[in-house]
């Protein structure tokens, strides 16, 4: 027998994000008021539909607090297909792990339980071993459920090699085509006052000559927000047109493009849009900056490997399904 005690440093994508389940006791809890039945049988191994509740329980007690009706069932169905498609991924590793003939040496689980008791529990043994009876679960369940996860991992880790080289051309690649991951969100500061020149059609020069009466009270020196608060007809009137930060794609087409190139401290002019009078003013600027490639290089690398390791570990997956029996129910 070989050990495999290897660290366990793989990366796992979203593949495996069902496989981690919180360190407790409650994500083993059973339900009694169901009756329990085969979901799956992997190489002779059964996977029950109680297994199936436990793993996607906590998703679906949130999707449960979100949604409700048919959008709820057809969520909840996603979810216990991915659950059951996790649980037969796995149930595959430790079939693997086993025809490799690996162990697991078991003082590597005792440590593990060590540190949950520390952790979760204080390092109060009895009290986690009481908790451990209160949901029907004995310390030796638990112990095993742990070496399956570790074995999970350590397979993983032992598949996926992290130790590639990418090459500077893929690097400059992914930056070119994706310079917005690394160009913060432009945003801008900004007041406005808006007078409506669709009151009474018969009167609207009436209502531009108030726009132009009020640009001109604010090329006097008056003060925009006090302007606004007597002037303005925006919803932002009372507090002197103030939109405070915005970003991109909140305003109106040609009204953005007026108040995202204008000057900080600028007052625009009139804008005349859609039947409207509008007159703005940018008091701050802050984003829209790029970060250059070498800054940038490392994340780049990183998330390039990433991605390789997540396209092999899903190959080494394939591989496995497809040399296995595997029917669901």
């Amino acid at each position: 027998m070989r050990n495999f005690v290897r660290p366990f440093t793989a990366v796992l994508p979203a593949i495996c994000a069902l496989a981690l389940l919180p360190i407790c006791c409650a994500a083993f809890a059973q339900d009694p008021q169901v009756v329990d039945g085969i979901a799956a049988i992997v190489n002779g191994d059964v996977i029950t539909y109680s297994q199936v509740r436990q793993l996607s329980a906590p998703r679906a007690k949130l999707l449960q607090s979100q949604f409700t009706g048919e959008e709820l069932a057809n969520k909840l169905k996603e979810v216990h297909q991915l659950a059951l498609k996790d649980l037969i991924d796995r149930r595959l590793i430790i079939q693997a792990f086993k025809k490799e003939s690996f162990a697991i040496p078991d003082h590597i689980v005792d440590q593990r339980v060590h540190d949950i008791i520390r952790e979760s529990f204080g390092g109060d043994r009895n009290t986690f071993v009481k908790t451990l009876e209160a949901q029907n679960y004995s310390l030796g369940e638990f112990k095993e459920k742990e070496m399956e996860r570790i074995i999970v991992q350590a397979m993983r880790s032992h598949n996926v090699k992290t130790n590639y080289i990418i090459s500077p051309t893929k690097i400059e690649d992914f930056y070119r085509k994706h310079r917005e991951l690394f160009t913060t969100k432009e945003e801008i500061k900004l007041r406005m006052i808006m007078i409506s020149g669709q009151k009474d059609t018969g009167n609207a020069q009436a209502q531009k000559s108030l726009a132009e009466e009020v640009l001109g009270k604010l090329a006097a020196g008056g003060e925009f927000e006090q302007v606004a608060q007597i002037y303005s007809e925006d919803s932002t009137k009372d507090n002197g047109g103030d939109w405070g930060w915005i970003g991109r794609n909140t305003l109106a087409g040609p009204l953005e493009k007026f108040a995202f190139n204008m000057p900080v401290g600028r007052i625009s002019n009139i804008i005349d849009y859609a039947g409207n009078y509008y007159i703005l003013k940018v008091e701050d600027k802050r984003g829209g900056t790029t970060r250059s490639l070498a800054e940038a290089r490392g994340d780049i690398e990183k998330k390039l490997i990433q991605d390789e390791a997540a396209q092999i570990q899903e190959r080494w997956i394939a591989s496995l399904r497809e040399k296995a029996y595997i029917r669901t129910f």
